[in-house]
């Protein structure tokens, strides 16, 4: 009798897995996209180079990064203490990274706005002792994203770092392999895959933040507006060819950066043999 190459089970979940990518994911976009077709060139190219909405796409996208690339670099560090090392309360701190993910933004938003406004008591503080203001300025959207996003790094490293094999350390040392020879050459390379799309993650979830943004960030115009708060504006506004011209945008350059991390993340998997 011959036999199928394909997985049993094969047909039923790739038809559910594009019903549901075409239910969630293409059709909205792909409404956005034919809705696009009413603007004409000129028209969408006036809408996009106006200085305000350069400018909102200038501290979305700088802000995510920051944030991203701050929440990578403490999100690893959180990760390797939670794996690596054993105290008391470590379930809490457990239960306290993944706070974020249950607490909804607009409270988030809110609750950092009141401790960061220049009368509010780690405002306050930052003015007096160093004279930074962190809420009302791109700043404070930065603060906002690291706690929305940290989350995502830390457990996307923590699987690897449970998983790593101790022996590849150990035969490190044995061969006479510093501390840092250590962590730079085995363990590292190994988690940089898993820290790329922690970092991905982050990005993509501060280029589109709305709620834990709108209350630290002012919203003043050419300084702390965000591009999804600009968009809230023009539908508010019923200006619905702008609000399109400017989602599109954003999704087709969010698009495009996602897709170089992710090759970048592929090319370095591969060159550490995890391919």
């Amino acid at each position: 009798m011959s036999r199928s190459s394909i997985m049993p089970g094969f047909r039923p979940t790739i038809g559910f897995t594009l019903i549901y990518l075409s239910l969630v994911v293409l059709i909205p976009l792909s409404t956005l996209v034919f809705q696009s077709f009413q603007l004409n060139w000129h028209d969408y190219v006036h809408i996009i180079t106006n200085k305000r909405v350069l400018s909102s796409f200038r501290v979305s996208f700088s802000t995510a990064l920051v944030a991203a690339l701050i929440a990578g670099f403490f999100g690893f560090i959180v990760a390797w203490v939670l794996v690596r090392y054993s105290f008391f309360g470590k379930q809490f701190f457990h239960a306290l990274i993944d706070f974020p993910f249950a607490l909804p933004t607009a409270v988030a938003g809110i609750v950092l706005a009141t401790i960061f406004q220049p009368s509010g008591f780690l405002g306050k503080l930052l003015i007096d002792t160093f004279g930074v203001q962190v809420a009302f300025k791109p700043l404070g959207i930065v603060m906002a994203l690291i706690f929305i996003s940290i989350p995502f790094v830390v457990r996307t490293v923590e699987p690897v770092l449970l998983e790593f094999e101790t022996s590849m350390e150990e035969a490190a040392s044995s061969l006479g392999a510093t501390r840092w020879q250590v962590f730079s050459k085995v363990i590292f390379p190994n988690v940089l895959p898993a820290l790329l799309t922690g970092f991905a993650l982050a990005f993509a979830r501060g280029v589109g933040e709305y709620g834990s943004v709108i209350f630290i960030a002012g919203n003043i115009p050419y300084v702390s507006e965000i591009v999804p708060l600009l968009i809230v504006t023009k539908l508010e506004q019923f200006d619905i060819e702008g609000a399109t011209a400017i989602a599109l945008t954003m999704l087709v350059i969010s698009f495009v950066l996602l897709l170089l991390i992710n090759l970048l993340q592929f090319w370095v998997r591969k060159r550490s043999g995890q391919l």
